[in-house]
């Protein structure tokens, strides 16, 4: 009798799993994950309730105590501990609070290339309770002024190595009065500051936590430029709530405080700041950091230094794809990557020829409030959604005229759903729990990229700007992007900016530029490298 039992329950149990299998096949990687959303965002209900947010470098100085001597950053083979990083950040602080009359919620603007100090200042300003403006090295003149001044920032900080663009807009900084600091013991521009020979006059003790005490998750701790469709650059407002959000975003995925994570994308976006160095602060990990990327060198580096985990956008695959086939790509100790943007040719190629790495594809704008993450590995997928997802994070898919350039209404002036294995426009509904925080110094851009009335009266959702598909297992794939841009090096870059460069010409009665598929190998005109196209004019 016992005997018939048992067998009768391993033969309901094999039944059972056969069922999962066949039909619900994601069902633990979706439970796990579910738990880790619910897990944290209980955390983060408890911040609203308390009414004390633990940010990112509330968290960083509690490492800091917990394992002061492991390695936080490696740049370059030299390594800085936790208790380094922390103490230096404490004298970048006081410098500032010594020799200049900055105060709680003023903005500071940071150009400066990926190096253990761009941490130490962004940490630094934070402490003593500002927000930081992290500008894009790669614009120049007209372009970076309009981004310094958007975000209404009072001090610019810049590197050493970034003096060449700090001379462009210099003279028009110091007309508006505007302190500029650079990462330096010395200038030789006049009435330049310098940061490095005051370290030393300042003490390198902790600052009073009253000045970066944080009581909403709403509160803005960063601005983080995007190109947008068109236009210049514009400060997305990034919110305590979306800098933790990022932060968890390797812990998410399956990130250990064991991991050593390498960082080759710039500082400057949220991928490498939010994700990259705010996911190390959250797990107490490692961060191998590189000034920027190198195909010939990846490799070499992540034997070197025993790397478990990397970020990469779908670029970074690419040409690591195009090096040639070496017999010991396999060895290494990758075993994850997070990231965005790689197409399902490349995924394929890259863990075929280079491992069994788990990649980590998400999607997320930077100012958006809405992301997905592909926890299964589901090749070309950028995330999965089901119904306890969408009750977190409500979004739709609508239908979209492209040739219009809007929404498609109904007879009764609704918007209207795609059905599953369409493509619709994605938007994702602003509520309390999910708000649209919108750009700094500029209105009219915020409301633009709202949608209003879209289902019923007073109902608003976020325009991502961005074409999707949703197929039957509930997986979502990125088909294109609405608005005249283009793909240059990760970056989005409007058309519109470009053809307004080319125009300022005197010869240009008008300009008109798009963005077309270049075959590989083809020799094109950059034509992001702005300036230098024009000094190229003028040279002509």
């Amino acid at each position: 009798m016992a005997l018939s039992w048992i067998t009768a329950l391993v033969t309901g149990l094999a039944a059972l799993h056969f069922l999962q299998k066949r039909f619900f096949p994601y069902f633990w990687l979706d439970l796990r994950y579910l738990l880790k959303v619910i897990r944290y965002g209980i955390q983060i209900e408890k911040y609203k309730r308390t009414g004390h947010v633990v940010s990112v470098v509330d968290r960083f100085v509690q490492q800091a105590q917990r394992i002061p001597d492991k390695a936080f950053i490696i740049f370059h083979g030299q390594v800085h501990t936790y208790r380094e990083m922390d103490r230096r950040s404490n004298r970048v602080a006081n410098v500032f609070m010594k020799y200049t009359a900055l105060k709680k919620g003023d903005t500071v603007a940071m150009l400066m290339n990926n190096e253990p100090d761009f941490i130490n200042v962004w940490f630094g300003l934070v402490k003593v309770g500002c927000m930081v403006a992290f500008l894009n090295y790669n614009i120049r003149s007209r372009s970076l002024l309009h981004c310094f001044h958007s975000c209404g920032a009072k001090i610019l900080v810049v590197g050493a190595d970034m003096l060449e663009s700090l001379e462009e807009i210099l003279p028009n900084l110091q007309e508006d009065n505007i302190s500029v600091w650079v990462m330096a013991a010395e200038s030789t521009l006049p009435g330049v500051n310098t940061i490095l020979d005051k370290l030393d006059n300042v003490t390198d003790e902790p600052i009073p936590q009253t000045l970066r005490f944080v009581d909403s998750i709403k509160a803005a701790t960063l601005f983080i430029f995007t190109s947008g469709t068109t236009g210049l650059p514009k400060a997305a407002v990034i919110s305590q709530l979306q800098a933790l959000r990022g932060a968890a975003g390797i812990w998410a995925f399956g990130g250990t405080p064991d991991d050593i994570v390498y960082v080759t994308l710039p500082l400057y976006h949220s991928a490498a700041s939010l994700i990259g160095i705010g996911g190390c602060v959250y797990l107490g990990a490692t961060c191998i950091l590189r000034k920027k990327f190198s195909a010939s060198q990846f490799w070499v580096d992540c034997k070197k230094y025993d790397v478990t985990v990397f970020q990469y956008i779908g670029e970074l695959c690419r040409y690591l794809c195009k090096l040639p086939v070496r017999e010991d790509e396999k060895d290494h100790k990758v075993r994850m990557a997070v990231g965005n943007g790689v197409r399902s040719d490349v995924w394929k190629e890259f863990i075929t020829r280079f491992g069994d790495i788990k990649m980590c594809e998400l999607y997320g704008a930077t100012e958006g409030n809405i992301c997905f993450m592909n926890h299964t590995g589901k090749i070309g997928a950028v995330g999965r959604s089901n119904f306890f997802y969408k009750l977190v994070f409500p979004f739709e898919l609508i239908k979209y005229d492209i040739q219009k350039d809007e929404p498609i209404k109904n007879k009764d002036g609704w918007c209207e759903r795609v059905k599953k294995g369409e493509t619709g426009l994605l938007i994702s509904k602003v509520n309390h729990a999910n708000p649209f925080f919108g750009y700094a110094g500029n209105k009219k851009h915020t409301t633009k990229k709202l949608l209003c009335d879209v289902f019923n009266k007073g109902d608003v959702y976020f325009n991502t700007g961005d074409l999707m598909v949703q197929d039957h297992d509930n997986f979502l794939y990125f088909r294109d992007r609405i608005g005249d841009t283009f793909r240059w090096k990760g970056e989005n870059v409007a058309t519109t900016e470009v053809a307004d460069i080319i125009g300022m010409l005197d010869f240009i009665q008008d300009a008109n530029v798009y963005g077309v598929a270049v075959a590989a190998g083809t020799l094109v005109f950059d034509l992001w490298k702005r300036d230098a196209f024009l000094r190229l004019i003028e040279y002509i």
